[in-house]
């Protein structure tokens, strides 16, 4: 067996002294290495990961990929710290190395249980669980699960170009939650799945360092890295920008070129996260299209720490943060709760004052101050963190100098009524979290505070009075300012809760059961409602709504029929199965393997499909389809 490395050499050679030009240097140093590598472009994420969570704190310490002579080369070489939950609205761009061009037919992924920060979202707070391995009832390790892929097809690494691949770590297929324990019992068997991407519309977070613009091509070079990394360059990546992309540059709001220019007096090796989507892959470096940059402070600082969350409550300038992640700058490490530049909190004190600079993603607006930042509204903070000297933990984020930026925030209610610019909303989450979660104490004027069952929306130009009293409703969009309630709450976009990803989940306990299906075939799979085995999870996930299968006429079809079928990603196993996890791409393939698996022998632990219920047909018309296996010890 051959074991290659990525080709990184050149990276820091272009992080430390520009030898060469960057897009010149970026592309040549890997040619004078390989003879016409390929590159995978590796993204991250479950854009409808289990809400169950609110923090999933784990490291990634490694993947591999494995071609047909078991030749294994290792893109990924650098351990990241990881919150799952953190990708279910936005996947992540991990790296963009330079690898041997060949045909893979299996990878591995390494995934370290030791320290992990697991919270469960239990009515609206955030409550550390106990994290067990169900095969040994002990504290869970190292877990190296091998993915096999579809033979029909594999994953291909053409040369000279770039292609996208992604890592799916599904938290609904591998964790069962007990929350009648104290603290709650989290059981975990990973199930990950490896899959070939098509290039297309998936948001995207690529964060990394700077290197240099190129205001000619209106783009942008940046090396990546990614998640809470601090030290890594794992790749180079084109930004392109164009005349209506948002930056944020230390604090400072632009629109278009005006932002690129604002970058090109900026050091190299500043910290920068774009988001966007992935665009011309047809060369070795990977271009993406950015829609909005943050750049040096408003991103990270050397001399400040970061803290993101909900504003769960306020009291003058005092802000209480539920779900609140911590980062410290580099070089100063603390002991905290999951690592040395990262933490969860429960919750969290920031500070503000009249000095604190206030931004809103996206929006270049000038005219923010703190009275902007209201109760329900979703924020990155920076400043100077207080630090229990004797524990390392933080106690509180004194943001007086530090920057305020008002991120996108999620709320999901049924519709009480709706008028041409207004709607009514019996909240269900708001941030990701139960209504419990939040004070409103001080958000309206004159005793008109806002009240989760009557949680009033401004829409805008956005009509949804013809709407039915009850639908269930997703808003993207922003807390209105504090004191100014009513509307509680600014829409940028309203969804109807049928029109979003949704989620199909199934477990069987007891041990498992061997013939859960009363049905298995290329057209799709039918649960035994029946079976013996069949635990209390069984429903039909809509944001934090559930629809129990239960209470359908029958059990529904799960179908690829109607799906995108270039996009189906269908996997059957565990860690512990002789192929591991084996992926498949077409709905033949995968009865097929699901057919050979209901030999009496394998005992089925959990189903988890994505896509939409249609009421009509009682059918779920699935893209993705995760079918774990219980593990043996």
């Amino acid at each position: 067996m051959r074991v290659v490395r990525p080709f990184r050499a050149c990276l820091p050679r272009a992080l430390r002294g520009m030898v060469c030009a960057a897009a010149a240097l970026l592309v040549a140093c890997h040619s004078s290495t390989l003879t016409a590598p390929g590159t995978p472009v590796v993204t991250f994420g479950n854009l409808n990961n289990s809400s169950d969570f609110a923090g999933y704190i784990i490291s990634v310490d490694g993947f591999t990929l494995v071609d047909a002579g078991n030749n294994t080369i290792t893109p990924l070489v650098t351990a990241e710290t990881v919150d799952l939950t953190k990708n279910g609205s936005v996947e992540e761009l991990v790296e963009a190395p330079a690898v041997p061009s060949d045909t893979y037919v299996k990878a591995t992924i390494t995934l370290d249980y030791t320290s992990p920060a697991v919270f469960v979202n239990l009515n609206g707070q955030a409550v550390r669980a106990l994290v067990v391995d169900p095969a040994t009832g002990d504290a869970p390790t190292i877990y190296t699960i091998q993915i096999t892929f579809d033979p029909d097809h594999p994953l291909v690494i053409p040369p000279g170009v770039s292609t996208r691949m992604h890592i799916d770590i599904d938290l609904a297929a591998s964790n069962t939650i007990d929350t009648a324990t104290s603290p709650p019992t989290v059981s975990v068997q990973p199930f990950v799945t490896i899959s070939l991407s098509p290039t297309d519309t998936t948001p995207l977070r690529a964060r990394g360092v700077f290197v240099v613009t190129q205001p000619a091509d209106s783009n942008f070079i940046m090396n990546t890295r990614p998640f809470y990394d601090q030290v890594s360059a794992l790749g180079a990546l084109f930004v392109n920008t164009g005349g209506q992309t948002y930056f944020n540059v230390n604090g400072v709001a632009y629109t278009g070129a005006a932002g690129l220019a604002a970058m090109n007096s900026q050091q190299v090796n500043i910290p920068v996260v774009a988001f966007g989507t992935l665009g011309n892959v047809s060369g070795i470096t990977p271009y993406f299209n950015a829609s909005e940059v943050y750049v040096g402070t408003s991103q990270e600082s050397p001399i400040e720490e970061y803290i993101t969350g909900v504003v769960s409550a306020r009291s003058g300038a005092t802000l209480t943060v539920s779900g609140a992640t911590f980062l410290t700058p580099v070089g100063f490490p603390y002991s905290n709760n999951v690592g040395l530049y990262y933490g969860y909190y429960p919750t969290a004190s920031v500070t503000l004052a009249d000095t604190t600079t206030v931004s809103q993603d996206g929006v270049d607006a000038r005219d923010l101050s703190t009275a902007s930042i209201s109760v329900g509204q979703q924020i990155n903070v920076s400043g100077q963190a207080n630090i229990d000297t004797t524990t390392g933990l933080l106690t509180s984020l004194d943001a007086s100098l530090g920057q305020v930026r008002l991120q996108s925030t999620s709320v999901w209610g049924t519709l009480n009524s709706a008028t041409a610019n207004s709607v009514s909303l019996d909240v269900l989450s708001l941030g990701g979290f139960a209504p419990a979660a939040f004070n409103f104490a001080g958000t309206g004027s004159s005793g008109q505070d806002a009240t989760p069952d009557d949680y009033v929306v401004s829409t805008g130009s956005l009509d949804e009075g013809s709407l039915a009293p009850n639908t269930l409703l997703q808003v993207q969009g922003s807390a209105a300012p504090f004191g100014g309630a009513p509307p509680a709450f600014n829409a940028a976009t309203v969804s109807q809760g049928t029109a979003t990803l949704q989620q199909l989940v199934v477990e069987w306990t007891e041990g498992g059961a061997t013939h859960p299906f009363s049905g298995v075939s290329s057209a799709g799979l039918t649960v035994d409602l029946a079976n013996a085995n069949l635990g209390s999870f069984h429903y039909i996930r809509t944001g934090p709504a559930e629809l129990d299968l239960k209470t359908l006429p029958a059990s529904p079809l799960i179908t690829t029929v109607g799906a995108d079928q270039s996009a189906l990603v269908l996997a059957v196993g565990s860690s512990t199965a002789p192929n591991g996890i084996s992926v498949y791409n077409s709905a033949a393939a995968f009865a097929s393997a699901v057919l050979t698996d209901l030999n009496g022998l394998n005992k089925f632990y959990r189903l988890v499909a994505y896509g939409q219920y249609n009421s009509s047909t009682n059918t779920f018309v699935a893209s993705r389809i995760n079918l774990a296996l219980y593990e043996t010890s």
